[in-house]
């Protein structure tokens, strides 16, 4: 009798560890997909009554190689988030998590190495430099992390073969096209393989032609190299090829819609809807 129940006890024992492994695996595995995670994040600028909130109590999530488009009219709050994920603000108050690490407590020496490391900027301009090779544009990141030549080199042609412009790294930008600068640009910005791609209007000074290209390239980042990227626009036709789009109203978010597997114009005009109830000065043409 004693053997028998030593035997269950051991057998109970056994099921009770199989199940707490699974948990934290299960628990590990849901941190690891997370890049980046928002709790309760509020941001005001300015003291006393003349403070402004600029962001109110947001709290999101977003995956590994997700593309999600931040949108809302002027002064929502897009480019406040974007700049304290980025870390150029701090919050108010919350915190931000990105690849399960806290960034609020972080010194400015410790911020400066995660914007190196673990996050890409993607600008209006293109930023890159006329008196260097593209390929030595899209390779700086790396010569800055004194990653050595024979990786720099390896995922210098990954990413130029991925965004097709491979044949264009021993030519100086002046003498490519714009949507060969724009995705030069691109490469370099996903070169270090970053936790999260930011770009804040990316579209604003492209005419539509250009965006549509420039959009296509975000989305071979996307697809093609697994990039996860955080975008806002006020363009509902931009914010149209990401999967997942947030809307902002007066710093919080106010909704949120998912592609899924509907084609781009039928997102496009949800989007519209929810931009024109949304109101202000969105572009809902």
């Amino acid at each position: 009798m004693q053997t028998e129940m030593k035997d269950a006890g051991k057998k109970t024992l056994s099921t009770m560890t199989g199940t707490r492994e699974r948990a934290l695996s299960e628990a590990a595995d849901k941190r690891f997909d997370e890049i980046l995670r928002m709790e309760h994040v509020t941001k005001y600028y300015g003291n006393g009554e003349a403070a402004t909130r600029a962001l109110d109590d947001v709290s999101l999530t977003v995956k590994k190689g997700e593309f999600t488009a931040i949108m809302g009219a002027s002064g929502s709050g897009k480019s406040t988030m974007l700049n304290v994920i980025a870390t150029i603000d701090r919050v108010s108050c919350g915190e931000i998590y990105v690849r399960g690490k806290a960034l609020s407590a972080r010194k400015e020496k410790e911020l400066s190495d995660f914007r190196r490391d673990e996050l890409g900027f993607i600008f209006q301009e293109y930023n890159l430099l006329d008196t260097l090779t593209v390929g030595e544009n899209i390779a700086l990141p790396l010569n800055l992390k004194h990653v050595d030549a024979a990786q720099t080199q390896r995922e210098l042609y990954r990413v130029a073969e991925t965004l097709g412009i491979k044949e264009q790294l021993d030519r100086f930008p002046g003498s490519l096209s714009g949507g060969q600068r724009q995705r030069a640009a691109c490469a370099r910005a996903i070169i270090t393989d970053p936790a999260l791609v930011l770009a804040d209007e990316p579209t604003g000074a492209l005419d539509s032609a250009n965006s549509g290209a420039l959009m296509r390239t975000f989305c071979m980042m996307n697809n093609g190299l697994g990039s996860t990227i955080l975008m806002v626009t006020h363009d509902a036709m931009v914010g149209s090829y990401a999967e997942r789009v947030l809307f902002l109203k007066d710093g919080a978010i106010w909704n949120e819609l998912h592609r899924g597997g509907r084609e781009q114009k039928i997102f496009y005009r949800e989007i519209l809807t929810v931009m024109a109830a949304l109101g202000g000065d969105a572009d809902v043409m």
